[in-house]
């Protein structure tokens, strides 16, 4: 969320950076100014009102001394009167707040300052790309037709079990899958991220620390009659971990990495880009978190990018990685990377990863601050997460980049978590 101050002091600034991200925020803007203006000047007319009201009391006390009751009695019954105007006037100071704060959800995020204008994934920048295309003509398949012979993926158990978008991994592919889970926490911690567990069901306030409410309600799967959420990445439970804490500045910057499945009700279209493992309902995902300084933050940025790039360069997939122009972008990012993996057979890039720096828009939903050393005063820290790696795409990438003849050959650096070095079909 943007912060107020923010708003007030630099509205034409706010309103001309949205436009990158294709948001017209003129007429919102405005309401929010018009909306804290009101509150404002309802404060105001409170506070005046409690300093007459104590002036009063002391008058009252006075006048009984004096002996004037009557007096003292017609001070009381304007003491009543003013309460009573009071008691109506922080109703309506109360609903201000709720209305403004409805309204300042409603702002997407400010783009980065690099982040470039578009409109369509086609305006995005290519940033570099990395390993082997394979030979066209070579005759090679998707993973689907690859499969389905051996029912290694079994998609219509899955829809037996519970829907499309379910997949049930049997023997290999179970296996593989489990091995990619463990590669990545082992590089993950090699690399300095602290790994924890967290639960896949989120209430409302984290769901909404994060953005996803109020403004996603319908790719998430909710649970009745608790109200809890199926996460849709980990990022939501492992950055909520944060919400309400202040930090010291020598904490900074924290990493932190979690394994979960991810569940999301996008139900998308019909097309071969949404057949097989190319969009689930749910998935697993390795997911990385950062709380950075804002003096350091796109210093992570960067970071966290050349160390999803090394996973990605490690299984020996041909990749590339893209900067999100403002219309491709997420409602909370401030500058986000997408990497995307070739899959072979099927010929075309598949998403893998998105690497975001959000700055402050999510810890000022959070109330996730930070204290410099000597400084009583607190500010609010900025906070990045990426998918390190999502599995099914990386899966759809290695059995399509990998297929010889009958067989699958498994990458080097996975052997050791999988204990076989090919996959028979």
């Amino acid at each position: 969320m943007l912060s107020l101050k923010l708003i007030q002091e630099q509205s034409p600034f706010v309103i001309e950076r949205l436009k990158i991200k294709n948001f017209n925020a003129e007429t919102l803007v405005g309401q929010i100014l018009s909306l804290d203006e009101k509150r404002r000047s309802l404060q105001t007319r409170t506070d005046n009102q409690l300093a007459e009201l104590n002036n009063l009391a002391k008058q009252i006390g006075q006048l009984y001394k004096e002996g004037k009751a009557a007096e003292a009695e017609g001070a009381k019954n304007q003491t009543a009167a003013i309460k009573e105007e009071n008691r109506i006037l922080k109703e309506e100071h109360a609903a201000a707040e709720v209305q403004l704060q409805s309204l300042l959800v409603q702002l997407p995020n400010l783009p980065y300052q690099l982040v470039p204008p578009g409109k369509t994934p086609e305006d995005n920048q290519l940033i570099r790309s990395g390993g082997k295309l394979p030979d066209a003509g070579q005759g090679l398949k998707p993973h689907w037709d690859l499969i389905a012979g051996n029912n290694l993926i079994d998609f219509e158990l899955g829809v037996k079990l519970t829907g499309a978008g379910f997949p049930v991994y049997k023997r290999e592919a179970a296996r593989l899958q489990r091995a990619l889970i463990n590669f990545f926490l082992d590089r993950g911690i090699q690399a300095g991220y602290t790994e924890v567990q967290p639960p896949i069901l989120v209430n409302e306030d984290s769901a909404y620390g994060t953005g996803q409410l109020p403004d996603k309600e319908g790719q998430m799967y909710r649970a009745e009659p608790e109200g809890f959420y199926l996460i849709p990445t980990a990022e939501v439970p492992v950055t909520n971990i944060f919400r309400d804490e202040i930090l010291s500045a020598d904490q900074l910057p924290v990493k932190y990495m979690a394994y979960t499945p991810c569940f999301r009700r996008e139900a998308g279209s019909w097309g071969a880009h949404v057949r097989g493992l190319n969009r689930l309902h749910q998935f697993d995902k390795v997911e990385i978190v950062q709380v950075r300084h804002p003096d350091d933050s796109y210093n992570g940025l960067e970071e966290m990018v050349n160390y999803v790039e090394s996973l990605v360069q490690s299984l020996g997939l041909p990749y590339r990685i893209i900067r999100l122009c403002g219309g491709d972008m997420g409602f909370t990012s401030a500058m986000t990377y997408d990497f995307e993996v070739y899959a072979a057979g099927q010929g075309r890039w598949l998403e893998v990863s998105s690497v975001s720096n959000f700055e402050s828009f999510q810890a000022n939903r959070l109330k996730l601050r930070y204290r410099d050393k000597n400084d009583k005063k607190t500010q609010l820290a900025h906070t990045l997460n990426g998918s390190a790696l999502a599995l099914p795409r990386i899966m759809a990438g290695l059995l399509e980049n990998n297929q010889s003849g009958n067989e699958i050959l498994i990458p080097q650096v996975l052997q050791p978590y999988t204990g076989f070095d090919r996959i028979l079909l």
